[in-house]
C-alpha cells in the first residue's frame, strides 16, 4: 500500500499545483476504490493539502504578492470554519459526506462553464468581514468533506469578484492552507487523524505541486478552462459512481 499511497500523493500534489486546488476531490477517489472508507479518506486528504498548500502558495506568491491580503483574510476565516470540521465529521454519515461532495461539484461545474475567465475590468472586492464570512462558510462544509474548498472558492473568485481564472486559483490554494491546517487540528483532537497514511501522501505530493505549477504557467488561459471543467466532470463521474453504483 505505501506504493500507492505514493503515486496518490504525486498524481495529487501535481494536480493540487496546475489547478490551485488541496487536492482533496482527486485523492479521496483515489483512497476510496483503494479501501479507504470516506471518513479515513477526509483524513489523509486534509494531511496531504497541509503539505501540497504550503509549499504550493510559497512557490505562487513569491512572483504574486499583492494576493496576500486578500488570501489572509479569506484564509482567517478558513481556518476558523475548519476548527469545526471534527464534529461535523462524527455527525454525519459517510454517504451523506459524499453526497455533498457530488452536489459542490456540480454547482461549481456550472459556475465555470457559465463564467468568463479573463475579466478586464478591476476585480469588486467585498469589504474585509464578507470575506471572512465567506472564507468561514466554505471552510467549515469544504473540510468535512475533505476538500480544500477550492471547488467552491474559485467560482466565487472568477465570477462574482472578477478574478482571473489563473489569479483565482492561485488565491484558493493559498486559502487551503489555512482551512486545512485548522481540519489537521480539528480531526487531531477529535482522535480521527491517520497520520502514517497522510504523512505518505504529503510527502509525495511536494514533488508533484512543484512540477503542477511549471506546467500551469505554460498554459494558455482558455486551455486552463477546459482542464478546470474536465477535471471536475471526470472526478463528478467517479464520485457518483461510488455513491450510486458501487
Amino acid at each position: 500500500m505505501t506504493f500507492e499511497l505514493l503515486l496518490f500523493g504525486a498524481i495529487t500534489g501535481f494536480t493540487s499545483g496546475f489547478f490551485g486546488i488541496g487536492g482533496g476531490m482527486v485523492l479521496i477517489p483515489f483512497l476510496l476504490y483503494a479501501g479507504f472508507d470516506m471518513k479515513e479518506s477526509v483524513s489523509i486528504s486534509i494531511m496531504q493539502m497541509v503539505f501540497s498548500s504550503i509549499f504550493g502558495s510559497f512557490l505562487n506568491l513569491r512572483k504574486q504578492q499583492h494576493l496576500i491580503v486578500d488570501g489572509l483574510l479569506i484564509g482567517m476565516g478558513g481556518f476558523m470554519g475548519g476548527l469545526f470540521c471534527g464534529p461535523i465529521i462524527a455527525t454525519l454519515s459517510s454517504s451523506t459526506l459524499q453526497y455533498m461532495f457530488i452536489t459542490i461539484l456540480i454547482l461549481s461545474i456550472l459556475k465555470i462553464f457559465t463564467t468568463s475567465v479573463e475579466h478586464n475590468d478591476k476585480v469588486k472586492r467585498p469589504n474585509k468581514i464578507f470575506l471572512i464570512l465567506i472564507g468561514m462558510t466554505i471552510g467549515m462544509f469544504a473540510m468535512s468533506i475533505g476538500i480544500g474548498g477550492t471547488i467552491m472558492l474559485t467560482p466565487l473568485l472568477v465570477g462574482f469578484m472578477r478574478y482571473n481564472l489563473k489569479i483565482a486559483t492561485t488565491l484558493s490554494l493559498f486559502f487551503v492552507v489555512f482551512s486545512s491546517i485548522a481540519g489537521f487540528i480539528s480531526l487531531s483532537i477529535s482522535d480521527k487523524m491517520l497520520y502514517n497514511e497522510g504523512l505518505i501522501v504529503g510527502i509525495a505530493s511536494l514533488v508533484g505541486v512543484y512540477f503542477g505549477i511549471k506546467v500551469k504557467n505554460m498554459v494558455n488561459i482558455k486551455s486552463y478552462k477546459t482542464s478546470v471543467l474536465v477535471l471536475f466532470c471526470v472526478i463528478l463521474i467517479f464520485m457518483v459512481k461510488k455513491a450510486f453504483f458501487p
